[in-house]
Order: structure tokens, then sequence, then C-alpha cells
């Protein structure tokens, strides 16, 4: 494919995944361009396609390379693309995740406080004031990658991550903020923790959010 500004690039990733990438900056444009793309996708059933992975602003596309030839699948790809503008987002929902901030429930809410140079309460107002938007879920089942943190909050990752964070574990890592859905290693900065219940394989549908969807944090008494 050739080139053209404004366009997304579309390369070959490995010998089975196409990379489309919308650019290197995480915004909101760009999350609902891919999200525009992965539903433009998926309504087309391509054959040989076996997974969509989203990201802030580029769609993984791994395919069978014995199932699909990859000309005709940048193909359809490039068709996708020009029709983005058409293809209309589902209607965004607002999602309230209750959190638990400092204590047991965020043992880095200190350590966050003095690396941005504010109180801990002024850090839990800050995040539990942000209003969010989900651009991508991964890294495990259900966990969302939430556009929108106060760039005040912006943190370092943790040098050595932890083997097991627990379910539910509100966290800052760089300069996006997350949940994690599932007991995991993880090497982001937890500031507080939510009884809700983000990943369930047993309830349809099985993630409490999805791409596009509003998030806002409110405050529970530790």
């Amino acid at each position: 494919m050739t080139e053209t500004p404004g366009l997304p690039r579309i390369v070959l990733a490995s010998d089975h995944a196409l990379l489309v990438s919308f650019g290197e900056e995480i915004s909101p444009e760009n999350s609902r361009r891919v999200l525009r793309l992965l539903m433009a996708l998926r309504s087309r059933a391509v054959p040989g396609i076996l997974n969509l992975h989203p990201a802030y602003a580029s769609l993984l596309i791994r395919f069978d390379p014995l199932g699909a030839r990859v000309e005709a699948l940048r193909e359809i790809v490039e068709e996708a693309v020009a029709g983005l503008g058409r293809v209309p987002l589902p209607e965004p929902r607002l999602v309230e995740i209750p959190v638990r901030y400092g204590g047991e429930h965020g043992p880095d809410l200190g350590e966050v406080a003095r690396h941005c140079g504010l109180t801990e309460d002024e850090v839990v107002r800050r995040h539990a004031a942000g209003d969010y938007e989900v651009a991508f879920l991964g890294f495990t089942p259900g966990f969302p990658y939430l556009a929108g943190l106060d760039p005040a909050l912006a943190v370092p990752r943790l040098e050595t991550p932890r083997k097991r964070v627990p379910a539910g574990s509100v966290a800052i890592g760089g300069s996006q903020t997350g949940i994690y859905p599932l007991p995991s290693p993880g090497g982001w900065r937890v500031i507080g923790w939510t009884p809700a219940s983000l990943f369930d394989p047993e309830r349809e549908p099985v993630s409490l959010v999805r791409m596009g969807d509003r998030v806002v944090f409110v405050k529970e008494p530790a």
C-alpha cells in the first residue's frame, strides 16, 4: 500500500499478522478509528482472520497464513478503512466504579503522592474527578486501558513488578489508569481497589466495560 497522508499504515507484522496503525498519538479520535475498524472487520467475518487485537492507535490482525492470502486480506482491510466514516459507533455507556482508595487497598498511594508533589487526598480527588474513556481492553481479559488521566498524576511503573496484583486493583502506570480484573503480575502503581467484577466468564457480557464506554470512579470510605 502506498502511504498517503491521513491514512493509516498497514504493514506485515509477522508471517501471520497485519498491523494497522493510525499513528503514535494517544487520542480519542484514534481510539474511535480503531473501534470502527474493529467493528467493520467483525461484521464482515473475514475468512482466515483468527483474532483482532486493538490498542490505543492500532489494530493487530492475526490470520491463518494457510487460510488467507496476505494481499487479499490487505485489500479487505483497505476497503474497511476507506469506509470507516460510515461505521456507526455504539452508544457509549456510563459505568460508575466504586473505589476504596489508600491504606491496604492502595499500597502505592503515598509514593504516587510524593512523586507527583501532591497530598494523598489531592491524588484521590484528581483521580476520582476524571472522566475516562475505555480506549481498549487488553493485557488480561477485561483489563480496561482508560484514557483521560490527569497529567499531574502520571507516574513511572514500578521498577520491579509485583508477582501478584489482587483482582479489582485500581492503578496508574505512566499516563494511564486501569483496573486489574483478575489476580496477575503487574507493574502499575496500585492506589485503590474496587469490589466491582470487571470480568466474569459466566456472565453475558463477560466484561463489565467495553471499548468506547465512559468510566467514572466513585470514592467510597476506605
